[in-house]
C-alpha cells in the first residue's frame, strides 16, 4: 500500500470520527467508532469498519449509519478537498469480540480448564 493511501485512509478515518462525535444520532450509552478504513487504489471506495459499544447495540447501529449514509458522505465531502471523492462503505467490526474469545480461552488454559 502506498504511502498515499496510508495517508488518506487516516485523514479519512479522523473526518469520519468526528463526523461521528457531532452529527451521528445514537441513543445514549452507545458509542460507534470508526477503527480501519480501507481505501481503494484509485480513491473511489472507501471501506470503514465500526466497532460498536456494547457490542448488543451493533445492528442498531449498522442501521442508523445505513439511514445517515448521504448526510455522513456529504460531511466527508465538505472536509476533504480531493478528486476523486471516494464513495463509503460501512461494516461493523467483529476485532473486539473475537479478541474477548481469544482471552477467556488463554485465561482456561492457564487454569487448566480447557
Amino acid at each position: 500500500m502506498s504511502k498515499r493511501i496510508i495517508q488518506i485512509n487516516e485523514l479519512i478515518r479522523a473526518h469520519l470520527g468526528e463526523i461521528f462525535a457531532h452529527e451521528v444520532n445514537l441513543k445514549p450509552g452507545v458509542l460507534a467508532t470508526i477503527t480501519k478504513v480501507d481505501t481503494t487504489p484509485d480513491l473511489r471506495r472507501s471501506d470503514v469498519l465500526v466497532s460498536v459499544f456494547p457490542e448488543s447495540e451493533e445492528r442498531y447501529v449498522m442501521k442508523t449509519i445505513a439511514n445517515e449514509k448521504h448526510s455522513i458522505q456529504k460531511a466527508l465531502h465538505e472536509k476533504l478537498y480531493m478528486k476523486p471523492l471516494p464513495k463509503l462503505s460501512f461494516s461493523f467490526d467483529p476485532t473486539e469480540s473475537k479478541a474477548d474469545e481469544i482471552e477467556r480461552i488463554l485465561k482456561g488454559l492457564e487454569k487448566g480448564e480447557i
